[in-house]
């Protein structure tokens, strides 16, 4: 656990035993009432360090009136507050550390959106922005007043973000980091590569490379960056590519002088049934067309016609050879 995040679930419960020492002064009014409301609705993580807290006041009080039954109550409110504080923040602390405990403090917001093999979502968020989710695709998301970031574990994922420059919007994929500067883009997170493409408006890519080494690329419309283990680079595509690179937001796929390997390589992605290519030969055949990203069934019979080969199907594998 960082720093921050620790310093920030502190924030939250010295702001919880503030507003509970104010709770119990005479000064305490229907405005602060509903202040207070207002603080706990904000987050689940508020409300939990404040009736922490003052569960821990309740019987720490109890504890000091039978200690001094002749103490004022509100003096006595006043001088067992800071050792109700020190013990709640021991607690506290105790709690951070547990992993379950701190994913409730420190990140209410966070949500995790996933699709299965073949699958497709769209995630609308309160601010304008949305997220569209390819084919087996887990994306975790914090969207709060202070903070937009994403982050893509696995899959691909098409971006329209509202823009916001006292908020920018960010993608973590591994140690790179996409920042939007106002754009529709998508982003691939593959085994080992990254692929960025800009459609509209500009991101700023940082990769970070096996050893450590950070590369700042300011991508524009039909730039499209890709990210390895020891490299990045960039290169243009026309409006036409970057249509068709998208055409999985309809269902399909589009292959246009694409190697047969290519082409069952997209297939797999979409479905359970896997494609196998038997040689270099039949590996390096080029194929046109478009077809449901879900229907083997429709390019296996054209490979079969077109190139005539052979299609074996054996438990979930289909077999194209010579």
């Amino acid at each position: 656990m960082s720093d921050p995040e620790l310093a920030s679930a502190f924030d939250v419960e010295e702001r919880a035993a503030d507003w509970l020492e104010r709770s119990v002064s005479e000064h305490w009014t229907d405005e602060d009432r509903s202040a207070l409301d207002a603080w706990l609705a904000q987050s689940p993580a508020h409300t939990i360090a404040y009736w922490r807290l003052k569960a821990a006041w309740g019987r720490t009080r109890r504890l000091v009136v039978l200690g001094d039954v002749a103490a004022e109550p509100e003096r006595a409110d006043r001088r067992i507050f800071p050792a109700v504080w020190k013990f709640a923040a021991g607690f506290a602390l105790a709690a951070i550390i547990g992993v379950a405990a701190a994913s409730v403090m420190l990140h209410p917001h966070d949500r995790t959106y996933s699709t299965p093999v073949g699958g497709h979502e769209m995630v609308n968020f309160a601010d304008g922005s949305s997220i569209e989710l390819n084919t087996n695709t887990v994306l975790r998301a914090r969207m709060t007043t202070d903070q937009r970031i994403v982050w893509l574990d696995r899959g691909e994922a098409y971006f329209q973000i509202k823009h916001d420059p006292a908020h920018p919007f960010i993608v973590m994929a591994g140690n790179h980091r996409v920042t939007d500067l106002g754009t529709k883009f998508s982003v691939r997170r593959d085994t080992g590569k990254l692929r960025v493409a800009v459609m509209q408006g500009r991101v700023s890519f940082d990769a970070t490379d096996a050893q450590g080494a950070s590369q700042v690329a300011l991508l524009t419309p039909g730039d499209v960056a890709t990210a390895t283990a020891n490299k990045i680079s960039v290169h243009r595509a026309s409006k036409k590519v970057l249509t068709l690179d998208l055409s999985w937001r309809h269902g399909a796929l589009v292959f246009d002088n694409t190697s047969l390997a290519d082409a069952a390589t997209e297939f797999n992605r979409y479905n359970r049934q896997q494609l196998v290519i038997s040689d270099a030969a039949v590996a390096n055949l080029k194929i046109y067309g478009t077809f449901r990203a879900d229907n083997v069934g429709d390019f296996t019979q054209l490979a079969e016609a077109v190139f005539s080969l052979k299609v074996a199907a054996s438990g979930n594998r289909i077999v194209l050879s010579r």
